[in-house]
């Protein structure tokens, strides 16, 4: 059995008010174009195919040009789980009958779920949901924590997987120990949102989504395929891809990352302004966040560096690395203004203040209070 895994395409993401609709169509056109090159078996998304729960009519539009492709186009079965940020009564309208079809979508928790079967392989679908919707989905008053629900999901499959057929399960979840990106949304508080890598080793493959750098989920036969493209800073430096899953008759599951070519690569640069003004570091089209090293402000950075960086997402003063032996612990609630704006200016421009610096800070406040002051004689 071979068969592709992708998840988290976001169709719909806006990216700093950049829409990325155009960007996720060359991607998808990627996709369609591997599904026919690989001779693939199956298509399985791991949920949140949106963005949102009510994505923009554009997203479904891509969305629907791309099923027809897919399973119309190229007569391979498409598997999709809601995840999320989906909605999953939306997402599995009309899934009774598509099936036939060849498009399996699984949107709300059904408490018996039939496997997708294809050649000698059941894929067991799981969509996203959380312990309060599980509760009651399932009619388990005992569902806490994701762990719970996740939990009780792959029993049932496991009651309904027929013999002598190889187990896929398709889960969004956020399994203990996964790299994480700033542009997934956390699933609970307090780590009760976690899963133990430890449910999918009965499994033959786990097909997993939520988590947007591909990766192992604690085990080699469960993995993240990552996201569709690159949606946050802390992503720069992934490489997105789909999975070819190569599932024998027998014995482990064989995978290979397929990388996804961008129309524009998302990338940090960092170094002084007038470096970065000399001329484009890398592709100019790129969207790019950029760290400046630059002591002082920078007048109008923005507008001039898009002169050459047309793209450019966001602009911040690069992080400062203290020493070691500089760092201290300071209990803010113990110091006074003065005290606390000096200990936040040291640590973002990793110096202290000079005598100029701070008498301009001084008489700054001493202005600020006092007009406060006089706002709260005169208030009735």
């Amino acid at each position: 059995m071979r068969f592709l895994h992708t998840s988290d395409w976001h169709l719909g993401k806006t990216l700093c008010n950049a829409s990325l609709l155009e960007d996720q169509a060359h991607a998808l056109d990627q996709v369609v174009a591997m599904v026919r090159e690989t001779r693939a078996e199956a298509l399985v998304v791991a949920g949140d195919l949106y963005d949102r729960a009510v994505p923009p009519k554009e997203a479904v539009a891509l969305l629907d040009d791309t099923l027809d492709r897919l399973v119309r186009g190229c007569g391979v079965p498409v598997l999709i789980i809601a995840g999320n940020h989906d909605s999953p009564e939306r997402l599995g309208f009309a899934s009774s009958f598509l099936g036939a079809q060849g498009l399996h979508l699984a949107g709300p928790l059904d408490a018996d779920p039939e496997p997708v079967l294809i050649g000698g392989t059941a894929f067991h679908l799981l969509p996203y949901a959380d312990p309060a919707m599980a509760r009651y989905a399932l009619a388990d008053g005992e569902l806490r924590t994701h762990q719970d629900v996740l939990a009780s999901q792959l029993e049932r499959a496991r009651r309904r997987h027929p013999a002598g057929y190889r187990f896929v399960a398709v889960a969004h979840a956020f399994v203990a120990g996964g790299a994480v990106s700033d542009s997934e949304l956390g699933l609970s508080v307090g780590g009760t949102g976690e899963v133990d890598p430890a449910l999918f080793a009965p499994c033959d493959y786990a097909a997993l989504g939520h988590l947007h750098r591909p990766q192992e989920a604690g085990q080699p036969h469960a993995r993240y395929a990552g996201s569709l493209l690159k949606y946050s800073a802390s992503e720069a430096g992934h490489v997105k891809a789909l999975t070819l899953v190569e599932l024998p008759e027998q014995g482990p599951a064989r995978t290979e990352p397929l990388p996804i070519s961008p129309r524009r690569d998302l990338r940090r640069l960092r170094g002084n302004f007038e470096d970065l003004m000399k001329g484009p570091h890398g592709p100019s089209e790129d969207y790019l966040f950029l760290d400046l090293l630059d002591d002082g402000p920078v007048l109008d950075a923005m507008a001039r560096l898009r002169q050459i960086y047309p793209n450019i997402l966001g602009i911040q003063p690069a992080p400062v690395t203290l020493p070691a032996d500089e760092v201290e612990v300071i209990r803010t609630r113990d110091l006074d203004p003065g005290e606390l704006f000096r200990s936040f200016f040291h640590e973002v421009q990793g110096r202290p203040m000079d005598a100029e610096e701070s008498a301009i800070f001084l008489e700054v406040a001493r202005r600020v209070l006092e007009a406060e002051a006089q706002n709260a004689e005169v208030r009735p």
